[in-house]
């Protein structure tokens, strides 16, 4: 990727994005908790659209990668805010959002917020409502921390470097949550799930497709398929369901 773009809000800080252009519907990637735009699947989305001549953005939330700001003073309403702005002042016409893990819950915000623009969906490991599933999951010690000192430090899978889990993200996350009741998007929405994924159970893919008001929901389960879902298998299955979509997108 070559040196990133940046939007400057007026709070002073910066969104980094990249945006190709090309043909509608573009594709907006919705990266997930602690990644940036830099990552496999944002990676390949680029060169699959560049190779379509589609319209391709992806974005840094505040926090993340070359984005200013810190992590720990995200939340979901900030990062979706994010991700409206750029979907408003970078992107033109119909698109197709893919949101991966966090990215994911984020997409359905952005459906709910902009359903005229939002005309596909496709979830990789969506993980709508996660900072719920966090707190249900954290121990007795971290919510200890969370009570005294507003945050704990979550270990991650990856070999990446702990990440705070705050107070602020829990609490705003409850203004976000979509599970809880019909969650009125219309669109065709695709879902990919690997059924070896320890961070999001793939019963969470069913429970979306029952909670979207949407009658054009596929869900695909990878049942040797992690979290990720990077291997070049998973990357064809996403590029794939891209392609149907926009086949049915009104220009």
């Amino acid at each position: 990727m070559s040196e990133p773009s940046f939007l400057h809000l007026a709070t002073g800080e910066q969104i980094a994005y990249d945006h190709i252009s090309g043909d509608a519907p573009g594709v907006l990637f919705c990266g997930g908790y602690t990644s940036d735009m830099t990552g496999t699947k944002a990676s390949a989305l680029a060169r699959y659209c560049r190779s379509q001549g589609r319209a391709y953005t992806r974005f840094d939330y505040r926090g993340h990668g070359a984005s200013a700001g810190r992590f720990a003073d995200g939340t979901i309403g900030s990062w979706t805010g994010d991700a409206l702005t750029v979907v408003d002042r970078v992107t033109e016409g119909p698109l197709i959002v893919v949101g991966s893990s966090m990215g994911g819950w984020i997409m359905l915000l952005l459906a709910l917020a902009r359903p005229a623009r939002v005309q596909a969906l496709v979830g990789i490991a969506a993980a709508p409502d996660f900072s719920e599933d966090l707190l249900a999951r954290a121990s007795a010690a971290e919510r200890r921390q969370l009570a005294e000192q507003g945050y704990w430090l979550q270990p991650s899978a990856y070999g990446d470097a702990p990440y705070p889990v705050t107070r602020s993200l829990i609490e705003d996350g409850r203004q976000h949550l979509v599970l809880r009741g019909p969650i009125p998007i219309t669109c065709p929405v695709h879902l990919l799930h690997g059924q070896r994924d320890p961070d999001v159970l793939w019963q969470i893919a069913l429970r979306l497709a029952e909670c979207l008001e949407s009658d054009d929901v596929t869900i695909e389960l990878i049942k040797a398929g992690d979290h990720r879902l990077s291997r070049e298998s998973d990357l064809a299955r996403i590029t794939a369901a891209i392609e149907r979509l926009a086949a049915g997108v009104t220009r």
